[in-house]
């Protein structure tokens, strides 16, 4: 696994955004998938808003996925592997770049064909406790035409990334604007952030 970590991580210093095709197994992706699908059929998954819980605003025409907090009190096998590989993966960060993350956050994200996410930042100006942004996704058989591409943007190198299982990009709360593209799929991911009381 610390191969996984060290590609997100020197990817990160290199060009602002790490990103490891292999941090998640596809036998992990699947199951976190049929999670996903689960809670969906269920009517679990619940329309995402913008802002956190002191100022939080639910516009479609800005966000339109929905979600469902990750919790190890939920005692789901998978989400608690997913959970003890972040674990490892801080432990990692905090030895080898000093980052003092002591808490995180996660949830499952799912668009419907035609979602997106307009163009945004990931840290609160009334709680900059977040300090970098992850995303994994869980999408077989991507291809172009899916659309729904995480698009980060930068004055030097913009990226356009494709959501495809497996996948994990890494990269700091407060500095990288992105958005995701309009899905012609349905996209699924698990998205999170590594957090510092500050």
């Amino acid at each position: 696994m610390e191969h996984d970590f060290e590609s997100l991580i020197s990817g990160f210093i290199k060009d602002n955004i790490g990103i490891s095709k292999d941090f998640l197994s596809i036998e992990l992706s699947n199951h976190l998938k049929q999670n996903l699908q689960s809670l969906m059929k269920q009517n679990l998954m619940k329309a995402a808003g913008t802002g956190n819980s002191d100022i939080i605003s639910h516009d479609k025409a800005v966000r339109s996925d929905s979600i469902y907090w990750l919790d190890r009190e939920h005692d789901n096998e998978y989400e608690n592997e997913f959970f003890d590989q972040i674990d490892d993966f801080i432990k990692y960060l905090n030895r080898s770049c000093f980052a003092g993350i002591n808490s995180y956050e996660f949830h499952y994200s799912l668009y419907e064909a035609g979602s997106f996410y307009k163009k945004h930042i990931d840290s609160f100006n009334n709680n900059p406790s977040r300090k970098f942004s992850m995303i994994s996704y869980l999408n077989a058989d991507w291809k172009e035409a899916d659309g729904g591409q995480l698009m980060v943007y930068q004055n030097y190198n913009n990226q356009k990334i494709a959501p495809e299982q497996g996948t994990t990009v890494f990269f700091k709360s407060n500095e990288l604007q992105h958005e995701v593209l309009v899905t012609q799929q349905q996209r699924m991911s698990i998205t999170g952030w590594l957090k510092r009381d500050n």
